[in-house]
């Protein structure tokens, strides 16, 4: 099977307002929440893609002739490229009937370690959405990353025992899905949390811990503060406010000022291979890539996973090699513009 074929194949089962595009822009479902657009306006996403298509690479193949070595390394684990793919959840409210978040991230999860990557996985309102990403985890041999929102302290204690039944290497909290909508107003409660906070249940996860939702640099000093092992750069794909930067703006400062303190991940527009070499070269260690993920899975199930994921590790080999970086510590600032 091709990517081609993933995608017509994801059309004809993605819900009423996922288009499974060419390339996934923003542009065709907009501002369509429920649904996996963008919150206000719906510019975010699509300015996520834009900013990372007006960087360009600089080719330079004078160079040694030598095979390309994308092996990533964190947190004790080896993974075939810095590629994640990100926690996406809600699959009934944004995505149609075929897949619950249960069904979605058994499969994901699985296809990903097979793929020789890892998969955050995602979190809701429902306990099961959580003890069913642990369970898939756990088969996975604890390659996956599960992703808890920020609930109250009780409740993150509940998600933390599922952390560690699952064997999971990491940990993740999407720190800015306290302004998702669907979360305002219900049970049990989830919002922003103080340094001192955070600083508390990043003890209690025991295991690296991951703050996804960084878009400052004060709040990359933030994250340190708080004892967090790394960060993601990432404004929730304009899901949770309008009028955000994209990502790829603000990658360099905060790489620049906390890189050497915590690892870097990013998130939010990335769609290609070339685009995960752009963010390396930016100062990333790894990416996150979110919705295309979902179409790989409605076009192909596990089998999607791994076109998809084959299709990115082939086009960021071949651009490593034309920019002359043949290992991802070769990855300079001076290989895009």
């Amino acid at each position: 099977m091709i990517y081609e074929e993933v995608l017509a194949n994801a059309r004809t089962c993605v819900g009423e307002i996922c288009k499974a595009c060419p390339v996934c822009n923003g542009k065709a479902c907009g501002a369509r929440i429920p649904g996996p657009g963008a919150k206000g306006t719906g510019t975010v996403a699509i300015e996520n893609y834009e900013a990372w298509q007006r960087l360009c690479v600089n080719m330079d193949t004078i160079c040694e002739n030598k095979p390309v070595d994308l092996a990533f390394e964190v947190f004790g684990q080896t993974f075939k490229a810095p590629i994640f793919a990100a926690p996406i959840g809600a699959m009934k409210l944004h995505y149609g009937d075929k897949y619950d978040d249960l069904e979605y991230n058994d499969i994901l999860v699985s296809a990903c370690a097979d793929a020789g990557i890892a998969a955050f996985t995602g979190d809701g309102t429902n306990p099961a959405v959580m003890e069913g990403a642990a369970k898939a985890i756990k088969a996975a041999g604890g390659k996956g990353i599960p992703t808890v929102k920020p609930w109250d302290v009780n409740t993150l204690a509940e998600k933390f025992a599922l952390v560690k039944e699952a064997g999971a290497f990491a940990c993740a909290m999407d720190v800015d899905a306290a302004g998702l909508p669907f979360l305002k107003n219900l049970t049990p409660p989830a919002g922003s949390k103080s340094v001192a906070e955070l600083k508390e249940i990043i003890e209690k996860a025991g295991v690296p811990f991951i703050l996804k939702g960084i878009m400052t640099v004060k709040g990359a000093r933030k994250a340190k503060e708080a004892g967090a092992s790394a960060i993601v750069v990432s404004n929730h794909g304009g899901r949770v406010l309008d009028q955000c930067p994209p990502t790829a703006e603000v990658l360099a400062e905060i790489a620049d000022e906390a890189g050497k303190d915590m690892k870097i991940f990013v998130d939010g527009g990335i769609r290609s291979g070339v685009d995960v070499f752009k963010a390396l070269a930016l100062g990333a260690d790894a990416v996150l890539i979110g919705r295309p993920f979902v179409t790989a899975v409605y076009g192909a199930a596990s089998e999607g996973v791994q076109v998809y994921t084959a299709k990115l590790i082939s086009e960021l080999e071949d651009a490593m090699a034309m920019c002359g970086a043949h290992s991802l510590e070769e990855i300079t600032r001076d290989m895009v513009r």
